[in-house]
């Protein structure tokens, strides 16, 4: 050939020398018989068109087509060599006629504007061979198939990535740290987070997850989302496709979690709703938690799997793990962004109508000044939590619509900058050089992670404190079930104490004045009647048998006294029908205080009403009456 500058994509659309001399081997035989004098500069303008100086590029022309297909085809039936449909004369244009005769093949302007970026995106790039993947993993990068992005960044340089890989795992360390002792707060005293607050401890196990992959994202390194070429001179590429199992499992972890992180968020505005607007109880919403849990879990996992199915999986070069629209812009759109901004307006909105339901409320109590002063911590205590959790929100909303709205120009600055280095043409869109900075990833990361933090403000309280200063002490705190349940055995025991004694006294008392009837008798006391007098012998006899039963009885009393009050209380002498009713009204208390535990003052109520009504151990009751 007499040049050494050509351009592709050729007539026959080939993207790669490789492809194109693969594909002219066919006609190869026409080229050794020299079955036509034109035939090498035909095939040389069909697959490898010649670029001028200009950026002009000269085509193949009809009347050279039609002298070499008149000298060729008798040769062409020989070898069986079929004519490609691209290559057919009457769809090329004329030749122009040079002054001594000569067809020149006509001139096409490379600078000419096309239709649509998109046009220019197809034909100005196609995949350098150190960018190439295996046929059929489905991975296409920029409209090129079987194609993957470098991974090292595209936009930013080796010392701001390191920086970033830096940042990124300092927040999700933090992160973790601070969803883990939301977390475990929850643990030492589950009862204190009951809904409408129970969906922030589900919304924190999520970011703690999301901290978590981050994390590890930043202890491997590349090692997941990248792929060693093994063509040597080939540079490692990003993971494109499900087919990478680290990698996969990364992206149906994170997507997993900050999805459902995001559900739980708009759950927790739900359940705030209901409590404030429609006042709804506590047990009330408890009783819609599955539903709540199918939709926080079921939607999130029906989406992962989703993308698993369309094989979106992307890696991430910069925090080392894997998710979805990092490259491809329409799965960013309705995978990332479209559930972000629902979630954002959904939540934002019952919020609002919460606080001007609480508003109301507040005004309607202004005479109550405790409540009024109750209700409005509260609603600042729920403001603050919310700012905390939608400004990054929003702020991440706002990086993923200026990253889609700009991509186009970032990667049509990369495509220019390094066609010279792969060996590719460059773009057809000639601007001005465009990248993003550094800031902008540093924000989408750092917003991504630091709404998990915002949990920790709403167990930050002098409660919290003092629960876990009680754990680490090895102090358990007392539980209210079981203390309840001593104080009313205690005080059955006491009035079955009471009970016996009365009854014992009373027993007593007849037995005593009976026999002192009969002793006073046998002492032959007059009356009128003749009575038998009582010799020594049978005096001495009575006085032991009368000394015996007092010993008797004040052992049986000591006894009583050193015992247990379980066993006083089931070795009295009461009726069974009294122990019954007893039994009856513990039964119905703690069962009561079940269903009020959350309570602790109506606990402190119930407990004080019932020694108010009960008698003290020693006979009296609590008002000084019978």
């Amino acid at each position: 050939m007499s040049y050494n500058r050509t351009f592709f994509p050729n007539m026959l659309d080939h993207y790669d020398q490789d492809i194109a001399a693969t594909n002219m081997k066919h006609f190869m035989p026409l080229v050794n018989l020299r079955c036509s004098p034109d035939v090498h500069l035909f095939l040389c303008q069909a697959f490898v068109p010649e670029c001028t100086e200009d950026t002009r590029v000269l085509r193949l022309c009809r009347e050279l087509c039609e002298r070499v297909m008149s000298d060729c085809s008798r040769d062409m039936r020989t070898f069986g060599i079929s004519w490609p449909s691209e290559l057919q004369c009457d769809g090329l244009e004329s030749c122009h006629v040079s002054p001594a005769g000569s067809a020149v093949s006509p001139v096409e302007d490379v600078t000419t504007p096309r239709s649509s970026l998109s046009a220019n995106r197809d034909l100005g790039f196609w995949c350098p061979l150190q960018l190439k993947t295996r046929p059929g993993q489905g991975g296409s990068f920029l409209g090129a198939q079987d194609c993957a992005p470098p991974c090292d960044n595209m936009y930013l340089k080796a010392h701001e990535v390191r920086f970033a890989k830096t940042f990124i795992g300092i927040c999700s360390v933090v992160c973790l740290c601070a969803t883990l002792f939301t977390f475990l707060t929850f643990l030492i005293d589950v009862k204190r987070f009951r809904y409408p607050e129970r969906p922030i401890i589900f919304y924190a196990v999520c970011y703690s997850f999301v901290s978590f992959i981050y994390f590890v994202g930043f202890l491997l390194g590349n090692e997941a989302a990248c792929i060693k070429s093994s063509v040597p001179g080939h540079s490692s590429t990003v993971v494109l496709g499900a087919q990478n199992r680290a990698c996969s499992l990364l992206f149906m972890l994170l997507y997993f979690f900050s999805t459902a992180g995001m559900v739980w968020w708009v759950i927790l505005t739900i359940t705030w709703f209901l409590a404030a607007g429609p006042k709804w109880s506590c047990e009330a919403i408890e009783k819609k938690a599955v539903w709540f849990h199918t939709v926080a879990w079921g939607l999130p996992g029906a989406l992962t799997v989703t993308l698993l199915a369309l094989n979106k999986v992307e890696g991430d070069g910069i925090s080392g793990v894997c998710f979805v629209g990092l490259y491809d812009l329409p799965a960013l759109r309705w995978f990332v962004v479209a559930p972000l901004a629902v979630a954002v307006l959904a939540g934002l909105s019952l919020l609002l109508a919460g606080i001007v339901s609480l508003n109301h409320v507040r005004q309607v109590i202004q005479h109550d000044e405790r409540n009024q002063e109750k209700l409005k911590k509260f609603m600042i205590r729920i403001g603050v939590f919310s700012g905390l959790y939608l400004l990054p929100l929003l702020t991440l909303l706002g990086c993923y619509l200026y990253e889609q709205a700009r991509r186009g120009s970032w990667e049509n600055t990369w495509i220019n900058e390094r066609c010279q280095e792969y060996g590719i043409p460059c773009s057809y869109s000639r601007t001005d050089a465009d990248r993003p900075e550094l800031l902008l990833f540093l924000m989408k990361y750092l917003m991504t992670l630091v709404v998990g933090i915002s949990t920790v403000f709403w167990v930050s309280s002098k409660k919290t404190c003092t629960e876990w200063a009680s754990f680490f002490s090895r102090t358990r705190k007392k539980d209210p079930i079981s203390e309840s349940r001593r104080v009313l055995q205690e005080s059955c025991e006491f009035f079955l104490k009471h009970n016996s004694r009365v009854q014992h006294k009373s027993k007593h008392y007849k037995s005593t004045s009976h026999k002192l009837k009969v002793i006073s008798k046998s002492m032959g006391t007059s009356t009128g009647v003749q009575t038998p007098v009582v010799s020594n012998h049978e005096n001495t006899a009575l006085s032991q048998n009368l000394s015996d039963r007092h010993r008797s009885s004040e052992t049986s009393t000591r006894d009583r006294a050193e015992s247990t009050p379980a066993e006083r209380c089931s070795s009295s002498r009461i009726s069974s029908r009294t122990e019954s009713l007893c039994r009856a009204v513990i039964t119905g208390l703690v069962s009561y205080w079940r269903c009020l535990y959350s309570s602790g003052e109506r606990v402190e109520m119930l407990v004080q009403i019932w020694m108010q009504f009960m008698p003290r151990p020693d006979g009296r009751a609590e008002n000084g009456k019978r």
